[in-house]
């Protein structure tokens, strides 16, 4: 079972000498792949460790080898400059001696407005109108997730258009804002595929891994505003392109009242097999 718990011990990645970090396996699961999300959401953490006078605000991560849940994964962090106002790092995350991804982030040593304006948030369903997300797979002991429209589903023909409005929230506070951040980017990666796949009416987010190829490459998120991951956030996702293989997101994060906290971009893989998959046992 996923818990809240879990991911914050995963998430936050313990230091080691000359600017390394350290986090720690999971353990055996179905499919033994470390979300995208997660490793983003690490690199988040670890950019903060390593400068810790200045807040991320900014972290993007290029996903070239999938990364396993059975063992530990190091993380490398390399200030390119540090500097009294920003700072830039490269993230490198290795496990079993091999690259699985690499990433770059900028630290900001705050400043207050000089001017201010976001985008609206969309229109749609408050959580208190939604029943709580039940898809075997997604649940997670301590968050609740709750989609506009039950539109994150198995059921192929249920189509729509390629974006998903998913509210979350999480039981227990985090003790440093560095990992409400590093909570807000895990969910990040979660729904760009399955949008991407409700316009068409044969396919849907079950069968991805399974009978269809998908996978995340990219992505990229800022951070606007402090955000509180124990009161509901909107993700807002929207596919802008998919074709050729590939799908391109575009994201943004809302608190309940309205206020834009973070805006993120994915990219993914969407594509058939390139060679026969094995048969699944159903147990």
């Amino acid at each position: 079972m996923w818990s809240q718990a879990e991911l914050l011990r995963l998430l936050d990645v313990q230091p080691r000498a000359g600017g390394r970090y350290l986090a720690p396996a999971h353990g055996p699961t179905e499919r033994n792949v470390v979300e995208a999300g997660q490793l983003l959401g690490s690199a988040v953490v670890a950019a903060a460790k390593q400068v810790p006078h200045q807040r991320v605000v900014s972290a993007s991560m290029i996903f070239s080898r999938a990364a396993e849940h059975t063992a530990p994964i190091s993380l490398e962090v390399e200030v390119l400059r540090g500097g009294r106002t920003f700072s830039s790092a490269q993230v490198r995350a290795h496990q079993h001696d091999a690259l699985c991804s690499a990433g770059l982030v900028l630290l900001d040593a705050e400043a207050p407005d000089l001017i201010r304006s976001a985008a609206p948030g969309p229109d749609v369903d408050p959580p208190d109108r939604l029943r709580s997300h039940d898809l075997p797979g997604t649940v997670v002991a301590g968050r609740d997730i709750r989609v506009v429209d039950d539109a994150y589903t198995d059921e192929a023909a249920r189509i729509g258009p390629p974006e998903l409005f998913v509210w979350t929230r999480f039981q227990d506070k985090p003790e440093h804002q560095y990992l409400h951040a590093a909570l807000l980017t895990q969910s990040t990666t979660h729904w760009t595929v399955a949008a991407a796949l409700r316009p068409h009416a044969e396919l849907s987010q079950s069968m991805a891994h399974h009978s269809i190829s998908t996978g995340i490459t990219m992505a990229t998120i800022t951070f606007h505003d402090v955000a509180d991951v124990t009161q509901w956030l909107l993700y807002a996702t929207r596919v802008t392109y998919a074709g050729r293989g590939h799908a391109q997101s575009e994201g943004r994060v809302y608190t309940e009242a309205g206020s834009l906290v973070a805006s993120y971009a994915v990219h993914a893989m969407v594509r058939v097999f390139d060679r026969p998959q094995p048969a699944r046992t159903v147990l």
